[in-house]
């Protein structure tokens, strides 16, 4: 490790960052790019993208861990982070969470790194909190992680959206999106840029970070479903192997669950690789909790 941690760097986001970011990932949501729709939300401007925050965060994990591999991530965005204003990202070691998953994962190798993640406005209200897990011995490579079963559907039906629908995305990332993305979060980490380290981990090259598969989700959940509007709380993140610039992977969400009472819908969210049915392989698992009170100020 470079840093000695905890560690905190200062942010002033721009409106044209989002901007970038949106045509990076391709989730144009108007509540990050469209002013005119955002005055009619609760939060009345534009915001930042949950995973341009990730990305952020990753780029601060970079430094104080160059060249280790994301294995987890665990994301709460309880408040909005808007362009002009100044935060700080902090980034402290923390000791795993103590579920099962977490000990059984521990159990298995000790090079492990966790993170606490966190994004912070001046008087201390959190826009962002994440926990993160990062595997140190590069003998080891990628955990094995179960993907994990949407929950039995129920018949519930509101706004349009009924458990069991589902919203798919294919896209392959080039290397010159990797080197945008990189650009723009002013990210060095030797894993996204050095195919030695890359080829340390056993990959055949340089690995997509973790925020652009995430802004899979992103588009499809700002986009599709549940759509414009769509307000992403948290996410959960288990990166079970790597995707490479130039591969295609499918990206997909499917509601699980409908909380009329609270307008909130969680969706289980996964990416696969691979051209072939049989070729298949399991990039990331997880599942999203969204608000979707402001789908109606996109009518």
């Amino acid at each position: 490790m470079n840093s000695e941690l905890p560690t905190r760097r200062s942010r002033i986001f721009t409106q044209e960052q989002f901007n970038r970011f949106a045509a990076l990932s391709g989730d144009d949501n108007p509540i990050h790019v469209d002013p005119v729709f955002s005055a009619r939300t609760k939060f009345g401007r534009t915001v930042a993208h949950g995973m341009f925050l990730y990305a952020n965060l990753c780029q601060v994990m970079g430094e104080v861990a160059p060249g280790a591999l994301p294995l987890a991530q665990e994301l709460l965005f309880p408040a909005p982070t808007f362009a002009g204003e100044p935060v700080e990202l902090q980034v402290a070691a923390e000791q795993p969470a103590p579920d099962a998953r977490s000990q059984a994962i521990h159990r298995r190798s000790a090079a492990l790194l966790s993170l606490k993640t966190d994004v912070m406005k001046a008087g201390g209200a959190f826009t962002c909190q994440g926990h993160a897990l990062l595997q140190l011995d590069r003998s080891a490579g990628f955990l094995s992680c179960d993907a994990t079963p949407p929950p039995p559907p129920s018949v519930t039906t509101w706004k349009g959206l009924s458990t069991g629908q589902s919203a798919t995305l294919i896209r392959a990332f080039t290397d010159s999106d990797l080197r945008d993305y990189l650009d723009l979060l002013g990210d060095a980490n030797p894993l996204y840029t050095d195919p030695a380290v890359a080829a340390a981990w056993g990959l055949p090259g340089v690995p997509l970070p973790g925020p652009l598969l995430g802004a899979l989700f992103s588009c499809l959940l700002g986009t599709q479903l549940p759509g414009p509007g769509t307000n992403w709380l948290k996410q959960r993140f288990a990166f079970m192997a790597a995707a490479h610039p130039g591969e295609t992977l499918e990206a997909r969400v499917q509601i699980v669950r409908i909380r009329p009472e609270k307008e909130l819908v969680n969706l289980r969210t996964w990416i696969t690789a691979g051209s072939q049915a049989i070729d298949r392989r399991s990039i990331c698992d997880g599942e999203a909790l969204v608000w979707i009170s402001d789908l109606a100020a996109s009518q």
